[in-house]
């Protein structure tokens, strides 16, 4: 017993550089309950199947809120992120009235009014985080995975549209992130499923993907997610996740960004060689990475107490400072305490009626995640 509570206060000590996927019902899972509970991590995901999809409005909304009501219980903190990606397109999570925007590429000067109207929404359920805008550039037409979620093909056409976007969203209370950090447009891999590798040098990262990252750092964008892409001729051994040449020397040292760097979902199939083992976690943070996330789409969540203990390992041996554990803790800390506790609340018939009417509308099925 001794024991147990020892292992659940040493994961609690590193809990604030985890978001947790949530398991797929509706409803608190038990194991969820007691992961968030020894973890208290920085935050939750939600997906596809922690939604009612059958049920009218009225019905799934209440069922939601009181997950929301269970998630911050069970986490025990007053900041919480909960956390969803909602992109537009086919990356929907959320049942309907939801409006369901088409993909970024579609928006063109209805950016901005898209924003609004999903941070509305978003912030209705409860919501505080979304992982958008895609501030990649859809530059492969044979990529399989960003396509049309990216705004447009050129930096420079990318740029203001996201960034009318985020601010947008931002307003109503939703906080945005930056992806997929240095750029995921140019990939013939789908990282879900496998490592995408880009032979490029920086300076063509300079003169072409990094352009909307430079510009959303200086328009004060407060989070960016990395991606799992291997770039051989910058970093031969490490995808951007676990890259210190990317997530510190370049993201932070050379373009000077100050916010909170959060990972891809390490349960992706290109991630799969380099999370073989716990103490990748601690590599991630020691490369400058403040934020672990892990779904339970992916892999399974209960991996996260290795992780956890990995980390304070790593501290304890002194392969990860203290001072480079607490200067991401302030990091984190500082943006969670801004996280509002949106309140779950119905919204009206002609508030989504306005909202259909902000930007070009999708029709086929979402994204069928379990």
């Amino acid at each position: 017993m001794l024991q147990n509570i020892r292992a659940r206060n040493s994961i609690a000590e590193v809990g604030t550089h985890f978001l947790v996927g949530l398991r797929p019902t509706p409803e608190l899972h038990d194991q969820d309950r007691a992961l968030l509970a020894d973890l208290r991590p920085a935050g939750v995901i939600l997906y596809k199947s922690n939604f009612r999809h059958d049920l009218p409005y009225a019905q799934w909304l209440e069922i939601h809120a009181r997950l929301i009501e269970d998630i911050y219980a069970a986490c025990g903190r007053e900041h919480l992120w909960i956390g969803i990606d909602h992109e537009g397109g086919r990356v929907c999570r959320t049942p309907a009235p939801i409006t369901r925007f088409a993909y970024a590429a579609h928006w063109g000067d209805c950016a901005a009014a898209v924003g609004q109207a999903m941070g509305c929404e978003l912030a209705s359920l409860g919501i505080n985080l979304n992982f958008a805008p895609v501030l990649d550039i859809h530059t492969n037409p044979a990529n399989p995975v960003i396509g049309e979620r990216a705004f447009a093909t050129t930096p420079e056409a990318v740029t203001p549209l996201a960034l009318g976007f985020l601010r947008a969203m931002q307003a109503e209370n939703v906080l945005g992130c930056g992806k997929h950090f240095p750029g995921h447009g140019d990939t013939s891999v789908d990282s879900h499923y496998g490592l995408p590798s880009q032979n490029c040098s920086l300076e063509d990262l300079r003169q072409r993907e990094l352009k909307p990252f430079i510009a959303a750092i200086e328009a004060g964008l407060s989070m960016i997610m990395t991606s799992h892409i291997l770039f051989p001729a910058i970093d031969p051994d490490f995808p951007v996740t676990l890259s210190r040449r990317f997530c510190t020397e370049l993201l932070r040292e050379e373009l000077g960004y100050s916010g909170v760097v959060v990972s891809d979902d390490i349960g992706m199939g290109a991630m799969n060689q380099f999370f073989a083992e716990p103490t990748a976690a601690a590599r991630l943070i020691a490369a400058g990475c403040d934020l672990l996330m892990v779904c339970a789409h992916w892999t399974e969540t209960e991996r996260v107490r290795d992780f956890a203990e990995s980390i304070v390992r790593a501290r304890d041996k002194g392969e990860i400072t203290p001072d480079q554990l607490t200067v991401s803790k302030v990091r984190i800390d500082g943006l969670l305490s801004q996280a509002p506790r949106n309140p779950v609340r119905t919204l009206a018939p002609q508030i989504f009626a306005r909202h259909a009417e902000a930007g070009p509308l999708f029709a086929a099925k979402t994204v069928e995640v379990i």
